[in-house]
């Protein structure tokens, strides 16, 4: 099985392509709306209990790959806001009657997790607005006292197919919008009232819109709870027993990395550590592409996706042998493959630790990166990511969790990252370890070095969130019975 490209996968956050210091969520809930009566712009202090909408955009072009209209909701009413209460709409112009579009979230205080977007059609259209994009809120928002503000909502959205967009023929865009301000362009409503702004065209979005094009719910086949173990009990990397089991050991050309480099099986060996079986993934350089080589194991086929997924991983601060300094990637990941640019049923959720930094960092950093999707060039990465800046060298036991709401990254039992429902997998994938160089820039040194990651088990339970206790207590069970290789996750 050829590695699916890991563009993505080396730069996972710093591309001004609507990300800021992390999110960028695509997820869509597709529905049409009906709408009559008039609306007259309402007084800001209209209640005791009231809202109003400030506004900036981000993206200030006619046109735009996505637009990105940031708000803050502010309570100024007399009394306490619940924000599961509120919600506010964004009015633009579709550019075809065909046209559809998916919402992102990029950054937010209360969290892109607790805000929701879903796009409806208006039943009286006008010159500026036929769609709008309706803005809600869990109950993890939390409340808002009065005069407090929601902090920044960076929120954006784009075609589905990845078109350019125009945006100058928006209602609800102003170009010279770029620091926040009163936006009554914007309506709001509080409970079923709407206590601000003012809709185009007399236009009031009916509070309960029929869905015409839901996000369909994702479905597996097979049963709930099918589980992959393996406790990586090999003789060597030519063990026939690695291929009978569903692995491949990289020895392919290609990325990601350094160019040149080559996938070396031979250096991912098997022993003993503490009486436990382990794998590990040798890297090493002497500082040119010809003489790096990287080490990866993949399993071969893409039938892995909600559920839980958990490995023991060793990371590495200092190399085994020779200078320290190298730009190094350690990683525990499903990813699945890109079958064109901005695809939008790629996926990929990566663990990746950077002992001594990269991608613009100085030092060492952990990510757990949710990927979308990607273009490679130019890069366009569209992705949700969280980061630590600290030491992760020694063991560490990695959860992941998917179910059909969220996904969840855990480091020994302590929850590391929540990432939005929008990035859920579209299709299977395979589960990946590898160990790689990002460049030669970080040690220029000819003196040879190498570095290791050491893999104790991997485990995925198919559509079943476990927590990390219970994931521990799974893999103790199997090893209490002796049990080294399970696999009876089904094909598609």
């Amino acid at each position: 099985m050829s590695t699916p490209t890991r563009a993505p996968h080396h730069t996972p956050r710093h591309t001004p392509v609507r990300k800021r210091r992390t999110a960028l969520a695509l997820a869509v809930a597709l529905t049409a709306g009906v709408g009559s009566a008039a609306l007259t712009a309402l007084p800001a202090t209209a209640a005791a209990d009231s809202v109003k909408v400030q506004y900036r955009t981000s993206a200030t072009g006619a046109t735009a790959d996505q637009a990105e209209p940031w708000f803050k909701v502010v309570n100024n009413g007399s009394g306490t806001v619940s924000l599961s209460q509120v919600s506010f709409r964004y009015y633009f112009k579709a550019d075809g009657p065909s046209t559809q579009y998916r919402y992102a979230c990029s950054w937010a205080v209360k969290g892109c997790a607790n805000i929701t977007g879903t796009f409806h059609t208006m039943a009286t259209p006008t010159a500026t607005a036929d769609r709008y994009l309706e803005i809600a809120f869990t109950s993890g928002a939390g409340s808002l006292a009065p005069g407090a503000d929601t902090g920044d909502m960076q929120l954006r959205f784009h075609r589905a197919d990845w078109q350019t967009l125009r945006q100058s023929d928006d209602y609800s865009f102003d170009a010279s919008r770029t620091a926040y301000g009163d936006w009554d362009k914007v309506t709001a409503k509080l409970g079923t009232g709407t206590v601000w702004g003012t809709a185009p065209g007399g236009n009031v979005p009916d509070p309960t819109p029929t869905p015409t094009d839901p996000t369909p719910t994702p479905t597996d086949p097979g049963p709930a709870g099918a589980t992959l173990f393996d406790d990586f009990n090999y003789a060597s990397h030519t063990d026939p027993a690695i291929a009978a089991h569903g692995w491949s050991v990289r020895s392919n050309a290609g990325g990601p990395g350094v160019p040149g480099a080559t996938w070396a099986p031979e250096n991912v060996t098997f022993g003993l550590e503490a009486g436990n079986s382990i794998m590990n993934l040798e890297t090493s350089t002497a500082g040119t592409g010809a003489s790096t080589e990287h080490t990866e194991i993949l399993t071969k086929t893409m039938k892995f996706k909600n559920g839980t997924y958990a490995a023991r991983v060793k990371f590495s601060d200092a190399p085994r042998s020779g200078p320290d300094g190298d730009r190094l990637v350690q990683t525990f990941f499903p990813i699945n493959d890109l079958k064109a640019p901005m695809a939008d049923d790629y996926s990929e959720y990566d663990f990746e630790y950077l002992p001594n930094g990269g991608w613009g960092e100085p030092a060492n950093i952990l990510y757990t990166t949710s990927w979308e999707t990607y273009q490679a060039d130019p890069l366009v990465a569209v992705n949700q990511h969280t980061e630590s800046r600290q030491s992760y060298a020694g063991w560490h036991d990695l959860v992941l969790t998917i179910d059909n709401s969220t996904i969840k990254y855990y480091i020994d039992g302590q929850l590391f990252g929540t990432h939005d429902a929008t990035y859920l997998p579209e299709r299977g994938m395979s589960i990946n370890f590898n160990q790689w160089l990002i460049d030669l820039n970080g040690q220029t040194s000819t003196t040879p070095r190498s570095y290791d990651q050491s893999v104790d088990y991997v485990l995925h339970v198919k559509d079943q969130v476990l927590t990390p206790a219970q994931v521990a207590a799974k893999v103790g069970g199997f090893r209490t019975a002796g049990t080294a290789f399970v696999d009876n996750v089904p094909n598609g």
